[in-house]
């Protein structure tokens, strides 16, 4: 009885959650998840083409088989323009579904970008990138799965009894979605980059309610840096950040890896990488709190880099998982081919 009393307590958490506009999924390996961090990264590589899947499993010691899920897959690439420009066009899809509810997003999405050439020559460089977005989503929850209150009686749970505290509009709908960024990255030398960019997804505000209502889903706004450079010979830091800002939400992650280069020659592309990384957010209405510090390796050859991270759960949900947080794995391969052009973009 007691389980069925909390299980329809967090319902009730989770249907609040409706009447306010929802954060959007986010990935540790923001770096590894171009597309979804920001148009502009769209086909901003070293090479002609990328393929890239991510997958999350988060509070699965809380939730055991009804943890949250995400997973992202995205196709870019990027297309010569006159001498020393670039288009670049891709697609994604990503889903994520929670709770015992299955209460899910999908969406697919188109991503173009021009990649503007403004100062340097063929190995040093600097570029403006702007990019947009535009997608379709689909958001469900499952009917059957629902318990309610007035389903409750003296025996237990009887799903034969109607549902008498809150009539649903739609159990599924799709909505449109739009999104643009900017991204300004620098290329010193072959192990030395920077790069700054910015994002607003959701500029249309779609309506995301459920129960017929109007609740426009918040616009998130995102902004994220990174560098690269040679600390010596076949060692190299990598600092990363990025904030986002939703709604009330605040979010920032900020760390660094080191990349240990492994391969025969200058021109191979085998390192192995390790970081460690800290994440903060906001309390609502007020208070920053700590989220959790992760712990990230990445292996790369040649064409192939994979990913794996970590979070340690410091917030004050770790009473009900204790260190407990999420695991994340991040897939991309590249196809090259040669490049006359000779400009290094940065290694995401």
């Amino acid at each position: 009885m007691n389980t069925l009393v909390s299980r329809v307590s967090v319902m009730f958490l989770l249907l609040s959650s409706f009447a306010i506009s929802a954060q959007d999924i986010h990935f540790t390996q923001f770096y590894m998840s171009p597309l979804n961090l920001n148009p502009a990264m769209t086909g901003v590589m070293n090479c002609k083409t990328r393929m890239v899947a991510n997958y999350r499993n988060q509070w699965a010691a809380v939730l055991a088989a009804n943890a949250y899920n995400t997973y992202s897959v995205s196709y870019d690439q990027k297309i010569p323009v006159g001498r020393e420009d670039y288009f670049g066009i891709g697609g994604s899809i990503w889903g994520d579904v929670a709770g015992e509810s299955r209460f899910g997003t999908t969406q697919g999405r188109i991503s173009l970008s021009y990649s503007k050439k403004m100062a340097g020559y063929r190995k040093k460089a600097s570029y403006l990138v702007i990019g947009a977005d535009a997608a379709l989503s689909n958001r469900s929850i499952s009917n059957s799965d629902l318990r309610w209150p007035s389903q409750i009686t003296g025996k237990g749970f009887d799903p034969t009894l109607g549902n008498g505290e809150t009539q649903f509009n739609d159990f599924a709908f799709i909505y449109p979605d739009i999104s643009a960024g900017l991204l300004w990255f620098s290329i010193i030398d072959k192990n030395t980059n920077w790069y700054v960019g910015a994002a607003i997804h959701h500029l249309n505000r779609p309506n995301v309610s459920f129960l017929g209502s109007t609740v426009n889903l918040y616009s998130r706004y995102t902004v994220h840096a990174g560098l690269q450079f040679e600390l010596e010979r076949k060692i190299s830091l990598l600092p990363f950040a990025v904030y986002m800002a939703q709604g009330p939400h605040r979010s920032l992650n900020a760390g660094a890896n080191f990349r240990f280069a492994m391969g025969p020659s200058k021109t191979s592309n085998q390192s192995w990488e390790a970081g460690a990384w800290y994440r903060i957010g906001n309390k609502v209405p007020s208070g920053l709190h700590s989220d959790a510090v992760i712990l990230s390796t990445r292996f790369n050859y040649e064409e192939f880099g994979i990913g794996f991270s970590y979070d340690i759960n410091v917030s004050g949900l770790r009473a009900a998982s204790p260190a407990n947080g999420a695991f994340e794995f991040s897939l991309i391969y590249n196809i090259c081919g040669p490049e006359s052009r000779g400009v290094y973009c940065p290694r995401f």
